[in-house]
């Protein structure tokens, strides 16, 4: 790169210039050329920041974007004339950086963080030399200005932009405990009302133009919408802090009310809401959390004003101890499973953790829900027409030999099994010691139903035989019905008779 100009993308911090960093302000002045955007009308927020900084002498590179809303002419739209926009703005950047000359790239905030230099970056950084400057962002700015701390200790902080769906916000913002949401402008609608939905408006602040003599801070719910620019921003500050601040402990005043609270086990069938059962459905209206794997929390609506506590698939000792100890300090709380709670899920674990000495006092209640295993057969016919056994073939809990013995049985007896758990990514060899197993005491003909994703968008049915089945083809998704000797099979329907001759 011997013989071609830096380029620098600097951060200007969020608009006061004695807010910029030291670094900054020496490359300003040093700089051949000076680069920053601007919409049509020419003027320029970065420029007006800089400008205390910049010497006589200088060139300047004023970027104007074309259009300032998402209606454009442009046979690409919008986004077809935002990428024209900067690879000519890039080529004009190159042409300085050929000739020697060292180009400083202007940017509110920070370049990395939602900047516009970025796409700069992209289409230069691998030619020339450059290097980003960090500035102050808007949402430090912003809590400094409110006087309040973002988040302490082991709070979440998550930042969002505005222009998210509405629902999405309001999963996202009812899942942590502080929040910053930028880019608000034409947005602020769809931002209020996902913070109305989590239940967070009452706790929300308005910032805009943070650390400007303009300044305007203010509860977001008192805000006028068409007095809203694109420079502010709804910021959700340290829970904690503000409990504080009314002398309250750090939990939540709602739960602080109640006299007792309690847990309740939600089943929520094996796919999406057709399957919830309306006793589920009002448990899980009622409820002031959710607590449950990530994927599950996620098939559950959102409700305002209910908190969500999302984890990871291994962790159910855990996530019990979450429930009970929030329901212990007074709240109604809901424990999901997909499927039915009581079979290989979180109804067990929770009364575990009871049985442990969590949760002294609280009440625990199980709501059924639509088995795997009655959703598999439904669509095959009823190979649970007669006895069967429910049977995991994960030994993450128990010992394997305990499962063999339990399959021999089984098989002894003639009862259908239905198989959960069959498969992983880390237990590849469980399933064929099974289909050994049973073939001790099944025919080869025996009908196997391989259920996958039953009322999921990848739902795929597949009668097999025992003899035919392939353990590679399935997995963690997959349920399986094994038939007994009496278990027919015909066109694709599959039924066990209820009588034995």
């Amino acid at each position: 790169m011997s013989g071609l100009g830096k380029l620098w993308g600097v951060g200007l911090g969020p608009g006061d210039p004695e807010l910029m960093t030291v670094k900054a302000a020496r490359l300003i002045g040093e700089a051949d050329v000076i680069a920053y955007h601007s919409a049509r009308h020419g003027r320029s927020i970065a420029r007006s920041v800089a400008e205390p900084y910049l010497r006589d002498g200088q060139l300047e590179e004023k970027l104007v974007y074309p259009v300032t809303t998402e209606t454009t002419d442009h046979p690409g739209g919008y986004e077809g004339a935002i990428a024209d926009f900067y690879e000519l703005s890039a080529k004009r950047l190159a042409e300085h950086l050929d000739a020697g000359r060292d180009v400083v790239v202007l940017c509110e905030g920070d370049p990395f963080f939602y900047g516009s230099y970025m796409y700069m970056h992209e289409r230069l950084a691998d030619r020339y030399e450059a290097t980003v400057v960090p500035g102050v962002t808007s949402v430090s700015a912003a809590s400094s200005v409110l006087g309040r701390p973002l988040v302490q200790r082991d709070e979440v902080l998550t930042i969002l932009p505005g222009t998210l769906p509405a629902p999405e916000l309001a999963r996202r913002l009812a899942d942590t405990q502080a929040a910053a949401v930028l880019k608000l402008g034409r947005t602020f609608g769809n931002v209020r009302e996902a913070l109305a939905e989590a239940g967070k408006l009452d706790d929300a602040f308005y910032v805009e133009r943070a650390t400007w003599q303009a300044q305007r801070v203010e509860p977001f719910a008192d805000v006028d919408p068409e007095s809203v620019p694109y420079f502010s921003l709804a910021l959700l500050p340290s829970p904690a802090y503000a409990s504080r601040l009314a002398d309250e402990p750090e939990v939540p005043r709602k739960q602080e009310t109640h006299t007792g609270g309690e847990v309740v086990v939600v089943g929520l069938g094996p796919a999406g809401p057709g399957w919830l059962t309306p006793e589920a459905t009002e448990e899980l209206a009622a409820a002031e959390h959710v607590v449950g794997y990530g994927p599950y929390v996620a098939r559950v609506p959102q409700r305002a004003g209910q908190q969500r506590h999302a984890s990871g698939n291994r962790v159910e000792a855990e996530r019990a101890v979450e429930a009970l100890e929030l329901a212990a300090n007074g709240a109604k709380v809901a424990v999901v499973s997909s499927g039915d709670p009581g079979v290989f899920a979180m109804a067990s674990a929770v009364l575990e953790q009871v049985a442990a000495g969590h949760g002294a006092g609280t009440r625990v209640r199980i709501v059924p829900g639509v088995t795997a295993a009655q959703a598999a057969a439904s669509r095959v016919g009823a190979p649970l027409g007669h006895d069967y056994c429910v049977l995991s073939l994960s030994d993450r809990l128990k010992p394997w030999e305990i499962i063999e013995r339990r399959l021999d049985a089984a098989g002894a007896a003639d009862l259908v099994l239905a198989l959960y758990n069959p498969a992983s990514r880390t237990r590849t060899t469980q399933l064929a010691q099974a289909r050994e197993v049973l073939l001790r005491h099944r025919a080869p003909e025996t009908p196997v139903v391989v259920a996958r994703d039953v009322g999921g968008p990848e739902e795929d049915i597949r009668v097999v035989t025992l003899g035919t089945m392939d353990p590679a083809e399935v997995d963690m998704r997959c349920l399986l019905i094994v038939g007994s000797s009496k278990t027919r099979a015909e066109s694709g329907v599959v039924w066990t008779p209820r009588s034995y001759e």
